[in-house]
């Protein structure tokens, strides 16, 4: 498929890349494709349950980024792509995928979609969502508690061992590839019509 337009939105965990991603989805509806870096970690059947929960999941090594890449390029070669899917309460993939048509946009969002390099020359257009450490550990705890039936005590270890010193080694630096600059992720209602326009642009 010729001039495809492939954006990237990236961020810290709990920064508002999800939000900001979803709402940009609502308004194209099925007229763009959707990847999500999260549905990449890598399988762990072959791992204990109890080696699982150890995983490092904000350390670029917890993906499978090169069956990202691979879906990519098919995505922009016109050619539909079936996405794994992530399973959080089994810390590994689920059975199902995900069957993803090929449209004329591809939006792809994660942490770490900034830092890989060979990823990084796949976007057309880059985006980081900045938003305050604060605000990011709230907005976590909130979602792993509600959504992944994580208790409250592991997921503020989980943020003080892994997630903060991951953000900082790798994350935030990847800020400096990003083209536009988003603060406060999906709540920032004017970046997010820069980048309907954008697109809306595109696909006329």
């Amino acid at each position: 498929m010729e001039n495809v337009l492939v954006i990237g939105i990236a961020g810290g965990s709990g920064s508002g890349k999800t939000t900001l991603a979803k709402n940009i989805v609502t308004h194209f509806s099925d007229r763009i494709s959707v990847l999500r870096h999260d549905d990449y970690y890598k399988s762990q059947d072959a791992i204990p349950m109890e080696e699982r929960v150890k995983t490092n999941y904000d350390h670029p090594h917890a993906f499978d980024t090169d069956l990202l890449i691979y879906h990519i390029d098919e995505l922009r070669a016109g050619r539909d792509i079936s996405s794994p899917t992530y399973d959080y309460t089994l810390h590994t993939r689920s059975g199902v995928v995900r069957q993803v048509k090929a449209n004329k946009v591809v939006l792809l969002e994660g942490i770490l979609i900034l830092e890989n390099s060979a990823l990084r020359d796949r976007l057309d257009m880059k985006i980081f969502v900045d938003t305050d450490a604060d605000v990011r550990i709230l907005r976590r705890i909130l979602r792993d508690v509600k959504e992944r039936g994580r208790s409250l005590d592991s997921v503020i270890e989980q943020y003080l061992s892994t997630v903060k010193p991951m953000h900082e080694a790798f994350v935030e630096p990847s800020k400096r590839y990003a083209d536009i600059i988003v603060p406060v992720g999906g709540e920032n209602a004017v970046a997010c019509q820069m980048i309907i326009d954008r697109i809306e642009k595109h696909l006329k």
